[in-house]
């Protein structure tokens, strides 16, 4: 099951990197659609919190050092997969609404099973050699 919940997490980061340095540094046809139905600080706002998304899915676990910002990092995407799939619905977006709902499915999974099911522990402090 670790393995699965690692090929989740690697997953789900890697769509959350794509998608923010795509919001980042969006090519200009896309950029101006963007711009038209949100600002730009809310655009920049979401690019870098999908950044850190990807990398808090990942380092913390890595390294084990504050583990449970792993599970963080997978309730804050819950939070913002909601958000993206009522947008989407609201401007009747189907596909892009059915994507949403998939990576909410997915991160809502990982959220439950690495707070409940399979956590990551905290690597243990190093014992002094006497």
């Amino acid at each position: 099951m670790n393995i699965v919940l690692w090929v989740l997490q690697v997953l789900l980061a890697l769509v959350f990197l794509a998608h923010g340095l795509l919001v980042l540094n969006p090519p200009a046809e896309i950029a101006a659609q963007m711009y038209a139905s949100l600002p730009i600080a809310f655009w920049l706002f979401l690019g870098v919190a999908e950044i850190l998304a990807a990398v808090g899915l990942t380092l913390p676990g890595l390294t084990r050092v504050q583990p449970w910002l792993v599970t963080w990092a997978a309730g804050g995407i819950v939070v913002v997969m909601v958000s993206a799939t009522i947008w989407h619905l609201a401007r009747g977006e189907w596909s892009s609404a059915v994507v949403t709902l998939v990576l909410l499915a997915m991160a809502t999974y990982l959220a439950y099973m690495r707070h409940r099911v399979v956590p990551i522990h905290a690597r243990r402090p190093a014992q002094a050699v006497r």
